[in-house]
């Protein structure tokens, strides 16, 4: 199986082309934009699939990180992934940033437990807890600092993601932590993909709504005829 993965969810825009049969990643672009995923996301797809040597056609599945992460880039990752899927006929799959980062922090600490955790503002966090196995055990959710301390505590587990940091010093443990990143890196999301086959379509993963809000002076009153 062939398969896309694209990967918008921070200031990352990424996309590799990956081979599940084999193992192999067939090409890759990562661009550090910031911003501007929707302008370069397809120009970033179109030079993985030119070095990989494949076309469109030769897709089997689309992967996709579906959050938590940035509203914008979320939006621009699932849609893109969405439509060529509809177009291709195949499958696309998405994967949590959490579930992401924990498989990379697994890879480092084997057997250990892992709470992927991101600085969501507010003194919160975008926290999931995985066992031993990688299996979910709780979240994803909006945790407090207590909450992802008593759970890293608890559970012994590796840390990982840009709450890492904080969530270690808050409990003053010495915990193993792994990646400290917003997302994991793009070949992660194919492997992880690959192992999970079709399911349901993939939508961005929001856990609380988004900070910006309308503003009511400038809304028209409703006029009834």
């Amino acid at each position: 199986m062939k398969l896309l993965a694209i990967d918008c969810a921070a200031s990352l825009c990424a996309a590799c082309v990956y081979d599940a049969g084999a193992g192999t990643e067939l090409g890759r672009r990562v661009l550090d934009l910031g911003k501007g995923h929707a302008e370069r996301l397809m120009a970033v797809i179109e030079a993985v699939l030119k070095t990989g040597g494949i076309g469109y056609q030769d897709l089997d599945a689309v992967a996709v990180s579906i959050g938590p992460g940035s509203f914008t880039g979320l939006r621009v990752g699932v849609s893109t992934a969405r439509g060529l899927a509809l177009a291709l006929k195949i499958p696309a799959i998405g994967v949590t940033t959490l579930e992401a980062l924990a498989a990379e922090a697994a890879t480092a600490f084997p057997g250990r437990a892992v709470l992927a955790a991101l600085d969501a503002g507010r003194e919160e966090f975008h926290a999931a807890l995985f066992d031993k196995a990688l299996a979910l055990a709780y979240g994803p959710a909006v945790a407090t600092i207590s909450e992802a301390t008593g759970m890293a505590v608890e559970a012994n587990a590796v840390l990982s993601g840009t709450a890492a940091p904080q969530i270690a010093a808050a409990a003053g443990n010495n915990f193993d932590i792994g990646p400290v990143a917003a997302t994991a890196d793009i070949a992660t999301y194919a492997r992880l993909a690959a192992a999970k086959g079709p399911g349901e379509k993939p939508k961005p993963l929001y856990l609380r709504a988004a900070d910006a809000k309308p503003q009511a002076g400038f809304i028209l009153p409703r006029q009834d005829r």
